[in-house]
């Protein structure tokens, strides 16, 4: 079947490209407020962990922290080199190059294999890891009996963000939103059966929670796919013919474009897990208030996130169409937006510190007050850098869509590691401050990021970053 055939059978042409403010933000607001919600839903599965985990002690939270601090800069740098999907199929969709789709696709499907195949068995020393970073011995046993389950969400979890990407670069988004509201439902079940032994069945605790977290995500994953075979518009594309075809070239593409994209995300993610291993240092309350502040501005984090995904799709799309005009205002619409929502959860963070932690752990409990106090301290500083976080995943998403993510990747680099963690040592450890210095060095870090990420964006068409010389 030819392309023009396809298309005309798919019904998939791309939307025109939106030439104000207005038009182009009702357009964000409505492909990104499912991926908003959806990643929202995504995080509360993490944050049901850490609740439960929290229920079964400061021990078990700590350790189930430790275990997902390592685990999420694998699991976040195998995600970013998926997702180099979604900018691949958003500029064939604006290009009407549908067959290219469909291949990206495919090798997404490639890419999530490999990396599972290659990530799981490193996973699996996580104890010794921690021990050989400084960790307590229990912490450490603890969070290996977690991670021997949990590893294995690695295959499904990267066949989720293939699919994610396709479905988005389609603005096909609402299903996204309702098979991970469904993921939420059935880990909460799974976590309240296996880790506390109800219904007949064994307590199994941190092990328990692991085993739901990689059975949530292969549900997911199932839903999604068969969402993508059976839906009318999508199906035709035939996502799993041919699987074992290769395709090298678009294979090594998607680690070309990913790569950079997964290293990004695993740095910052990364620089909250040493973080976390720092908190370590200081003792196992540091830990647990560090997970709970965490916790908190990663939900606050989600609604940029979300709206970032978006912010790519639209800057693909009109990149692929080589519409300068819609290039801007995808990047600078979504960056107003994003800063926005941002303002108000740093007022609330620095309003409501003690109802937001409190969630948490029991306030009327003698040994959770040294904790909440701490992560109540957190949460201030968390409220500083609620803005430039959100600005830097807001700019690099932007990026992200005219597929410039090597240069993003080393300013990360160099702004979270070079600047961010040291800074935070300095502060936490030769000034003394513990881990309120701790977060000091994250803001710092994040703050450099974002101002670097803005600034090439606005300089694209300088720096050459539209090579198509859009018009």
């Amino acid at each position: 079947m030819s392309t023009p055939e396809l298309a005309t059978q798919a019904g998939i042409a791309p939307p025109p490209p939106m030439r104000d403010w207005q038009g182009e933000m009702r357009a964000l607001l409505g492909l990104g407020w499912p991926l908003v919600v959806a990643q929202l839903a995504q995080n509360a599965l993490f944050t049901t962990d850490v609740i439960m985990m929290g229920w079964l002690g400061p021990t078990q939270l700590a350790a189930g922290t430790l275990a997902s601090s390592f685990l999420i800069v694998f699991q976040l740098f195998g995600v970013g080199i998926v997702s180099a999907v979604a900018p691949m199929a958003a500029q064939a969709r604006g290009a009407r190059e549908f067959r290219s789709v469909r291949r990206t696709v495919r090798q997404g499907f490639w890419a999530s294999i490999l990396l599972g195949l290659l990530m799981v068995p490193v996973l699996l020393q996580v104890g010794p890891i921690l021990l050989f970073l400084g960790q307590e011995a229990e912490l450490a046993a603890l969070a290996q009996v977690y991670v021997n389950f949990a590893a294995w969400l690695f295959f499904p979890a990267f066949g989720i963000v293939v699919l994610r990407s396709f479905l988005s670069a389609h603005d096909v988004t609402r299903i996204i939103l309702v098979i991970t509201l469904v993921g939420v439902l059935v880990n909460a079940g799974l976590n309240y059966v296996l880790m506390f032994g109800n219904f007949g069945f064994p307590r199994l605790e941190l092990a328990g929670a692991g085993i739901a977290t990689t059975l949530v995500n292969i549900v997911m994953m199932g839903l999604m796919l068969a969402y993508a075979l059976t839906h009318k518009r999508l199906r035709r594309y035939h996502i799993l013919v041919r699987f074992w075809k290769p395709d090298w070239p678009r294979f090594i593409e998607i680690f070309r474009i990913g790569a950079p994209i997964g290293l990004m995300l695993a740095a910052e993610v990364g620089m909250f897990s040493v973080a976390a291993v720092m908190m370590g240092w200081i003792g196992t309350e540091a830990v647990a208030a560090h997970a709970i502040a965490s916790q908190c501005a990663s939900l606050a984090f989600m609604v940029p996130l979300g709206l970032s995904h978006a912010t790519t799709v639209r800057v693909g799309v009109a990149y692929g169409r080589s519409h300068r005009r819609g290039i801007a205002l995808a990047g600078w619409t979504a960056l107003a937006v994003t800063l926005g929502f941002m303002s108000m959860t740093a007022i609330a963070f620095v309003v409501l510190p003690e109802q937001f932690v409190g969630f948490f752990l029991d306030a009327a409990q003698p040994g959770n007050v040294e904790t909440l106090a701490l992560a109540a301290s957190f949460l201030g500083v968390a409220a500083v850098f609620q803005l430039v976080d959100g600005a830097q995943v807001s700019a690099a998403a932007a990026l992200r869509g005219l597929s410039d993510t090597r240069t993003p990747m080393l300013i990360a680099l160099l702004g979270y590691w070079a600047v961010g963690l040291p800074v935070g040592y300095l502060c936490g450890f030769t000034l003394g401050l513990g881990g309120l210095g701790i977060w000091f060095g994250l803001a710092t870090g994040l703050a450099l990021v974002a101002v670097i990420l803005n600034i090439r964006f606005a300089m694209r068409e300088r720096l050459g970053l539209l090579r198509a010389h859009p018009v």
